[in-house]
């Protein structure tokens, strides 16, 4: 799949690797990481509908299931994002650019991971922006009275790390163990 090969979260202490080879090391333990986050979250979300659904055939439903869900399932996608991007798990359609030579096609995949870069950076900025107003007004959920600004912060910061994500792609280009 044109992973590097050895990625480990220490660099190893080869003669010759790259400096660049603990920079990615890193971004992929910590997308790897907070992707058990996302697992963990979306298990929660799991347990609660089950929950919910067998305890109100029982008449008693739990209080504050529907924004508990949502909540989570903002976490779910944030925080699922990164790792996902770096493995290359996403749907794309790319017989076009299979076509190409590869220089061309390494040109228009740099071109497409600094727009997505661009585009997550313009997310993240809006989501700081949000957190800190629900921080500043304090919004906090109907039911249970959760606030809403520890959401827009992780997700903002996971859409951080998937620019990280994306300028380990443009890495892994120019080394030409891409694709």
């Amino acid at each position: 799949m044109g992973d590097i090969p050895s990625l480990s979260f220490f660099p190893s202490p080869h003669y010759g690797e790259h400096p660049m080879q603990g920079f990615l090391n890193a971004i992929r333990s910590f997308s790897r990481f907070i992707n058990v986050i996302a697992g963990c979250s979306l298990t929660f979300m799991m347990l609660l509908t089950v929950s919910d659904v067998f305890l109100r055939s029982l008449r008693m439903p739990i209080v504050g299931t529907y924004e508990l869900v949502a909540l989570s399932g903002a976490i779910v996608i944030g925080f699922s994002l990164p790792y996902t991007s770096w493995l290359r798990g996403h749907i794309y359609v790319d017989f076009l650019v299979l076509k190409l030579p590869s220089k061309a096609r390494g040109a228009i995949n740099v071109m497409t991971r600094c727009l997505g870069m661009g585009f997550f950076s313009i997310v993240g900025w809006n989501l700081v922006k949000m957190g800190m107003d629900l921080t500043k007004t304090g919004e906090v959920s109907l039911t249970l009275q959760l606030p809403f600004y520890p959401v827009a912060y992780g997700v903002d910061f996971c859409c951080f790390i998937q620019c990280l994500v994306l300028l380990s792609d443009i890495v892994k280009i120019f080394w030409g163990r891409y694709e």
